[in-house]
């Protein structure tokens, strides 16, 4: 009976023990902890993505920067499918006459997409700025309106180029006005403009002046005197690259590799691309979600992120997990926006400044925004095969990442 009592005391005992452990080890147990990171783009819109100014030379008699009649000049802008060129001269001997395309400028792209090329004059028009009578030169108040009686394609050739690679036109402007003796002119300095793409709309359709309506400050010293700074100053202040994020990949893993990229190393094939390309994350979710590393995955938001919007998802994570994500720069071939550097996952503040712009190396570049293979105008990246790595800020004239993107974990 002794014994008896003894091997039941000795198994209850045991039984303690054990119970007792197994409660000391989940206590040990780091618990998950819950965390949200917010991807905001804090890009300030600009009207335009691209612009400049354009003069002539004169000559030895007329020392001007003036296109006089026989003269060209030329520049290169870039653009995609539904952006178009505007520009405004001075017509030199009229009182308030300027050279302009229709709102919003010249069409550059066919309806299929392809570029327009050589001579495209027959979209130029020649406008009276309706603030100088035609004769006397006094002032008046009267709305911008069509010249009548002049065919403004036979005083001006306009010819367009392209480069596909690089989605970059030429326009060369010629002063044919000497053709037509009653009209010949010198032209004067000119600014131009390509407006940045939101929506799948211009954001400025009527960028210098609208027909019908009285004119501006800016397009009225072009049209009086050849004056072009004014124009210049107000374009030049309102352009920019501006572009959307897409939804973000993020990622919970344990170690010290980055799941989703490593600079120097080419894209793994594991869905990077079709993020960096199009801002599909699906392909590259699925893949980490099999990496033996990788503890959990997420999806920042389900559309693409415009400037002034911001997405965020929660995440758990435990002690010593680690935490990265990746977005879509939208107006680009093939950029992506990640952390550059290692962030605990259970780190809290702004995390922006370990967050860097970088480049697939799966597609040609072409000036953001302003690229007709980009996902933004539907078009068809031209492959390359490079490794990812930082873009080069001195590339294209890029708002600094702090400016388009802010990443915070609360």
């Amino acid at each position: 009976m002794k014994k008896y009592l003894f091997v039941v005391a000795a198994i209850a005992l045991a039984s303690t023990a054990l119970t007792s452990c197994n409660n000391d080890d989940n206590k040990d147990m780091p618990l998950p902890a819950t965390s949200v990171i917010s991807f905001e783009n804090v890009l300030e819109p600009k009207d335009f993505v691209e612009s400049g100014t354009f003069a002539g030379v004169g000559d030895e008699m007329v020392k001007a920067p003036l296109v006089l009649p026989g003269q060209s000049i030329s520049f290169t802008f870039h653009a995609g499918k539904g952006q178009a060129l505007m520009f405004a001269t001075m017509y030199g001997v009229s009182k308030d006459w300027f050279f302009a395309p229709a709102n919003p400028g010249l069409k550059l792209y066919n309806d299929d997409g392809t570029p327009i090329t050589g001579d495209v004059s027959a979209q130029i028009k020649l406008w009276d700025n309706g603030t100088k009578d035609n004769v006397s030169g006094v002032p008046e108040s009267a709305n911008i309106m069509e010249v009548p009686g002049v065919n403004a394609s036979q005083l001006m050739k306009l010819e367009l180029s392209y480069t596909k690679t690089s989605s970059e036109f030429m326009l060369k402007i010629t002063n044919t006005s000497d053709a037509v003796m009653a009209n010949t002119t010198p032209f004067s300095p000119g600014v131009w403009a390509v407006s940045n793409v939101l929506g799948g709309k211009l954001l400025n359709a009527m960028p210098f002046y609208e027909a019908g309506k009285k004119s501006n400050a800016e397009i009225t010293p072009i049209a009086e005197s050849g004056n072009n700074e004014p124009l210049s100053k107000k374009i030049l202040a309102n352009t920019g690259i501006i572009t959307g994020i897409s939804p973000a990949v993020v990622v919970v893993y344990t170690g010290d590799v980055n799941p989703i990229y490593e600079a120097g190393k080419k894209d793994a094939g594991m869905g990077l691309k079709n993020l960096a390309q199009m801002g599909d994350g699906a392909a590259l979710k699925a893949s980490l979600e099999k990496m033996p590393n990788v503890k959990m995955v997420y999806v920042a938001g389900s559309a693409p992120v415009a400037p002034g919007e911001k997405v965020e998802v929660q995440f758990e994570s435990t002690e010593n997990d680690r935490v990265a994500y990746a977005t879509m720069f939208g107006y680009s071939n093939d950029w992506f926006y990640a952390n550059s550097e290692m962030i605990a996952a259970n780190f809290k503040g702004d995390v922006t400044a370990k967050t860097a712009l970088f480049d697939d190396g799966t597609a040609v570049n072409q000036y953001p925004g302003a690229g007709n293979a980009q996902g933004l105008f539907t078009g068809k990246p031209e492959a390359e095969d490079l490794t990812i790595m930082e873009v080069d800020s001195k590339m294209f004239p890029l708002p600094a990442t702090n400016k388009v993107v802010k990443v915070t974990i609360r």
